[in-house]
């Protein structure tokens, strides 16, 4: 993976000014449940007559913290891919919702989602740099402060240790603690699961267990054989915009008309991009190349010659390499397949204004072994970061205009199906619901 975060620095501040405008020009503050009326009442309309949420659904603390409470924290969340922690010791650390987490592949090679709370004196044990200079037996890998590798967990407080699998092995001067048995203190373990080689926790341990409901689009990824991909490519970036704006944007390709005009529109146009059927836990949509590209990659696939450009994956079949797919899981797990790459953002939401985002590039494991695999990795990276600084300028504006006077709700167009379903599945969960539970699915937008 590569050691080099990626930071973008606006050439404004957007964040500030939305702040500015919200003490002048605001819309008007709503109640928790004026807001949740408007969302049910919004997702309820049929999608030709379909429109935007709240602009308050973006901004109001109140129903941030509903969010954290009854749709983030439930929810299962994606935070690593298994060859993050190939090997036995290997560690990353992240702050999940409020939680600062270790995602740690064990002696057993069991992978957990540890809680870094130290249950003596609540010190986080993996404090950025691991604590003192020589004192940790942690060690930083690839130069990055968030992931390592490791025999135990030291908190460089107090020198409590940790097994790997969160036991407590060692507490130092605690023999004249009356009644204190070391077996009752351990690193507090999340309920994680690992699925198509993503790892994902669930903070609150309500959830169903992740698979069910998911068996066709397991269908769906089995060619792309996810659990044996290569995470390659990592960019951190700070968004000062809502978790949903980024939700709706990845999930939709109508905007391919405007802010990709350059970058993906002529490969894939938004007119044919489409939408399939409505369902429980997931949304899909496909993005099919035009004829002309469909047919220089077929004829590039043929020549063989990949000195500069990524082979298609193995395995996939005509229609998997003629396309893009976009998946959402619900609530953020965000996808996308290519014929030679996937992609996967990490969403970590720290306010209704704000989010910490990981944009990341899996390719096949023969890719690396190739002579031209670091110019072809450069070249994704440059790809990665071009379309996303696309996105993030616009996702930054919008959030900009939910704080102003001029703001009002928008019309969404037949491409923008996935928001729609999107809006559907916040309205069942406010419901306590999920989609599809209490009405007949969406249908497909082809046959």
């Amino acid at each position: 993976m590569s050691s080099t975060a990626f930071e973008w620095k606006p050439v404004f501040e957007p964040l500030a000014f939305a702040r500015q405008l919200s003490t002048r020009t605001a819309q008007p503050p709503l109640s928790l449940a004026e807001i949740q009326r408007g969302v049910t009442e919004t997702a309820a309309r049929p999608l030709n007559r379909a429109t935007t949420l709240p602009a308050q659904a973006y901004t109001s603390e109140e129903f941030f913290a509903w969010e954290l409470n009854h749709v983030l924290r439930p929810g299962w969340q994606c935070v690593a891919h298994v060859s993050q922690v190939p090997n036995p010791g290997d560690f990353l650390n992240l702050d999940l919702l409020g939680e600062p987490l270790i995602v740690v592949h064990g002696k057993d090679d069991a992978i957990r989602v540890l809680s870094r709370v130290c249950p003596h004196r609540s010190m986080d044990i993996m404090p950025e740099g691991f604590g003192y200079d020589g004192h940790s037996p942690a060690e930083a890998r690839d130069g990055k402060p968030d992931c390592g590798r490791t025999r135990l967990f030291l908190c460089p407080y107090h020198a409590w240790t940790f097994e790997l699998d969160g036991q407590l092995k060692a507490c130092p001067e605690m023999h004249e603690a009356e009644g204190f048995c070391r077996d009752d203190f351990f690193l507090k373990p999340f309920r994680s699961e690992i699925w198509q080689g993503f790892i994902f926790v669930n903070l609150d341990g309500t959830a169903p267990p992740l698979a069910d409901g998911l068996a066709d689009m397991a269908a769906d990824l089995a060619a792309f054989r996810l659990a044996e991909l290569k995470l390659v490519i990592a960019r951190e970036w700070d968004c000062p915009f809502n978790w949903k704006v980024l939700v709706e944007n990845f999930m939709e390709s109508y905007h391919h008309l405007g802010i990709h005009h350059k970058t993906l529109q002529p490969m894939m146009p938004a007119r044919d991009t489409w939408t399939e059927q409505e369902r429980r836990h997931y949304v899909r949509a496909h993005l099919p190349y035009k004829d002309s590209v469909r047919e220089e990659y077929l004829a590039f696939e043929a020549r063989g010659d990949f000195s500069a450009a990524l082979p298609p994956l193995p395995g996939l079949n005509a229609a998997q390499k003629s396309e893009w797919g976009l998946f959402l899981l619900h609530p953020t797990f965000l996808l996308a397949t290519a014929p030679d790459r996937v992609i996967w953002y990490r969403l970590q939401p720290l306010g209704p204004d704000r989010l910490k985002l990981l944009t990341t590039t899996l390719m096949a494991p023969g890719a690396a072994a190739r002579d031209n695999f670091e110019s072809l990795r450069q070249n994704a990276a440059k790809q990665l970061v071009d379309f996303h600084l696309e996105d993030m300028e616009v996702c930054t504006a919008v959030q900009r205009g939910f704080y102003a006077s001029g703001w009002q709700p928008g019309r969404l167009s037949h491409l923008e199906m996935t928001v729609w379903l999107f809006h559907r599945y916040l309205a069942a969960r406010i419901r306590d619901a999920w989609p599809t539970d209490d009405y007949e699915p969406a249908p497909s937008q082809r046959p």
